[in-house]
């Protein structure tokens, strides 16, 4: 039901409503992934709830690839992106985010969806199997991809390194495969329908894979053996943001048993240490207050619900959001321990930023990639890549 509309704003101009106990101006922008993906779907899920809901217009823009989810945002175009893996890339300034006019990035995180049974993977169209010598997929493993067509996404790190990431689990690198680009993820999974593309990169709800599953070619997700450790190492030594988990919704999963996979929160609705704490704090409350309004939308929204918040996981939580969560009585000593500990790694990042711009090597990337190491040993934080 519509609420009663305040003559002030939270943060923007525009004036604010407030539904339940929450207050949000009259229109919101989020950036996400793009048509078709499971990200955008449940923007969409969420901006109805907030419009039936509150009277809250949210204005949704697609992008095809990271950076161009995360400009927006760095410009303040937007108040928040929900976005995927590429936050961790950004907050790390790697990839596209260690050029000399990105670095690492002060993410803040509201909340994430990290339940309802979606997993990550790379997705192989089944009629593919047949070049792989395993007629119907039968015995196909990740080694198996090898010499297939693979999806390249320009410009979008996250995609790729997850990619990586499977290639790794399967002994391959990109050398091992014939790279196949594409502007962004929906003109992959495309290329997936149309043959043009063997194997592409998703997570398991995403609108574009119940496609491929129900053309012509098919779709197959590859067995992940968790007791595998050996390859599991090679997967999160490319990606160190998976965690082994049971998929139980998606293409070609839903209403079976589940099976093992692995998975990462996605999508994951950000800001950045500037976003405005009430703001922040009225955004988490509203995505929790309205879950009921939003829930079974969509494959997997379920997995925004509090009990599958990661409080302990890679990027920290913004101050706005930590309100909501101590007053929900979800949040720990040891989650703020925690929470302090990475907005720490932030700030040594964002120094060795500053220093070395200051000193403008002529081998940038190069020179970053040293510094950058050298300042989370110096911190005694975890180096990853």
């Amino acid at each position: 039901m519509r609420k009663s509309v305040f003559a002030a704003a939270l943060c923007l101009a525009a004036p604010a409503v407030q539904a339940a106990d929450f207050e949000l101006p009259r229109q919101i922008a989020w950036t996400a992934y793009g048509t078709g993906s499971a990200g955008y779907n449940e923007a969409v899920a969420i901006g109805a709830a907030l419009q039936d809901e509150a009277g809250v217009n949210l204005r949704i823009l697609p992008a095809g690839n990271d950076v161009a989810r995360m400009e927006p945002l760095r410009q303040g175009k937007v108040d928040f992106s929900l976005n995927g893996i590429g936050v961790y890339l950004a907050q790390e300034g790697v990839l596209a985010f260690g050029n000399d006019n990105w670095g690492p990035q002060k993410i803040r995180v509201l909340g994430t969806n990290s339940g309802g049974g979606v997993a990550m993977s790379i997705g192989v169209a089944r009629d593919a199997c047949d070049d792989a010598g395993k007629p119907d997929c039968e015995g196909f493993t990740y080694a198996d991809v090898k010499g297939l067509r693979v999806a390249f996404i320009k410009g979008a790190p996250a995609l790729n390194t997850n990619t990586s990431s499977w290639l790794a689990y399967g002994g391959l690198t990109w050398d091992d495969v014939e790279k196949v680009e594409f502007g962004g993820f929906g003109a992959a999974w495309k290329g997936m329908v149309d043959g043009t593309v063997d194997v592409a990169f998703s997570s398991t709800n995403s609108g574009v894979t119940y496609e491929v599953a129900s053309s012509p070619r098919g779709l197959f997700w590859p067995p992940f053996d968790p007791s595998d450790e050996e390859a599991f190492n090679r997967l999160t030594a490319v990606a160190p943001y998976y965690i082994k988990s049971k998929g139980t919704v998606g293409a070609n999963i839903d209403g079976t048993g589940g099976r093992d996979m692995a998975a990462f929160p996605y999508p994951i609705l950000i800001g950045l240490d500037t976003t405005d704490a009430n703001l922040a704090y009225n955004m988490t409350k509203a995505m929790f207050e309205l879950l009921p309004a939003y829930s079974g939308k969509t494959p997997g929204i379920e997995g925004w619900a509090m009990e599958f918040q990661q409080f302990d996981w890679v990027i920290p939580y913004h101050e706005g959001a930590v309100r909501y969560y101590k007053e929900s009585g979800a949040w720990s000593d040891a989650a703020q321990e925690h929470n302090d500990n990475l907005i720490a790694r932030q700030d040594a990042l964002a120094a060795a930023w500053d220093a070395l711009k200051a000193e403008a090597p002529d081998n940038w990337e190069e020179a970053w990639a040293e510094r950058r190491r050298e300042a989370l040993k110096a911190g005694g934080f975890q180096v990853a890549f």
